[in-house]
Order: structure tokens, then C-alpha cells, then sequence
């Protein structure tokens, strides 16, 4: 499973890929909000960072002004893997933007099997069901990534499922056992797939042993 961070925190970025976790980046309109910088920059410093695709969103809701926004985006940066809506407007960039732009398209905010048989159709490169908010409104948001694995497995399309909007590790687990391509997280829920309170008490007991021995390594 591929690891995408979901922030357009600089800082974040850096110290995850020096992990060796990231495999991307995505980013929203309200991640740029939050990160407080102009997005031609905050883009281009974060494909800088991280050698896999880095999804840039368009703002604007009708085709002709979508492309406008997709052709200033892919200048950015030979990374940058431009993010559509999954409306109509939004799936006929996506067509346009492979075509004629070759750029990787990641569809965003899916909520049904259905939407995402028609990014698949569309030839997006991901999409990207929203998990989080679905189990929101007392659905389950898994059962949706199920769906669309074996929806796409019927029919061999390549777009890859990008899990967003993930809250917990366990949405982690869930869409690695279903076969989920793709997972999108912020920082914090990254980082808390390594804790476990068995690690911690078996690493505290072997370093209390190893004070008793005396001995140091170098």
C-alpha cells in the first residue's frame, strides 16, 4: 500500500519523507487555508520535497475555467497530479486533463460506487472515496471501498483507490485487508501506526536490562 500524506504543512512533509513513509502528497483548498501560503508556492516547494505525485485541486466548478486552473497547476511541477470534483464538469476535465495534458488526475470527493465506476470510465489516474466523512452519517465508509475494489477488479481498470478522508489507524488496517491501492492521512495518524503498548513496555524492559549489564555498544 502506497502512503500519501494529507497536508500542505512544509514541516510535516519533511520529517515524514525523511522517514522514508511517503509515497505522495495531497493537499485541498482548505489544507492551503490552513497552511497559510499562496499555492503556486506551497506546491512547488512541497514537489521539491517528495518525489511522488503531489495532488493540486482546481477551485472551479465548470470545465472550460477547470482546464484553465489544470494547465497553470501542471506548470508547477512535473509531480503535481491534478485533483478534480467528481461532477460531470469534473469528469470531463479528468478525460481532457490525461488526454491532452497527460497529467495524473485525482477525482475527488466520491461517495458511491457508482461515482467511482464513472472516474474509472473517465481514466483518472485515483480516486478518492471519503471514508471518514461517510461514517459521519452512520454509513459505513469501508464498505465503500469494498465496493469499488471489486468493481474495478471486475473489470481491470488501473485508476487506484485512494482512501481519504481517514480518521483512525484503523481505517489504515481496513483498506489495506480490503486492497485498497492508496492510503491519504494527515501527519498525526501516520505517525500513530507505529505506537503499541506492547512495544513500549517490551522496549522499556530491555533497556532496564541493559543498564544492568553495564556495557555500552560504541
Amino acid at each position: 500500500m502506497k502512503f500519501f500524506v494529507d497536508t500542505a504543512d512544509v514541516k510535516e512533509i519533511r520529517e515524514l519523507n525523511a522517514l522514508g513513509l511517503l509515497d505522495g502528497v495531497t493537499t485541498n483548498p482548505s489544507l492551503i487555508l490552513k497552511s497559510g501560503g499562496d499555492i503556486k508556492k506551497v506546491t512547488k516547494e512541497i514537489c521539491s520535497i517528495v518525489d511522488g505525485p503531489v495532488s493540486a485541486e482546481v477551485v472551479a466548478t465548470e470545465y472550460d475555467q477547470m482546464m484553465r486552473e489544470a494547465k497553470i497547476l501542471a506548470k508547477i511541477a512535473s509531480n503535481v497530479c491534478i485533483k478534480v470534483p467528481l461532477t460531470l464538469d469534473g469528469l470531463r476535465a479528468c478525460k481532457s486533463i490525461r488526454s491532452d495534458l497527460n497529467r495524473d488526475v485525482n477525482v475527488t470527493l466520491c461517495f458511491s460506487a457508482n461515482q467511482a465506476l464513472l472516474a474509472a470510465k473517465a481514466g483518472a489516474t485515483f480516486i478518492s472515496p471519503f471514508v471518514g466523512r461517510i461514517d459521519d452519517t452512520g454509513s459505513d465508509g469501508m464498505e465503500l471501498i469494498a465496493e469499488i475494489k471489486t468493481i474495478y477488479d471486475n473489470y481491470d481498470f488501473t485508476t487506484e483507490i485512494l482512501t481519504a478522508s481517514v480518521r483512525t489507524v484503523n481505517h489504515v488496517k481496513q483498506a489495506a485487508l480490503i486492497g485498497a491501492h492508496v492510503v491519504t492521512a494527515p501527519p498525526a495518524t501516520l505517525r500513530a501506526l507505529v505506537s503499541h503498548p506492547l512495544t513500549d513496555k517490551g522496549l522499556a524492559a530491555f533497556l532496564a536490562d541493559w543498564a544492568k549489564t553495564g556495557q555500552k555498544i560504541g
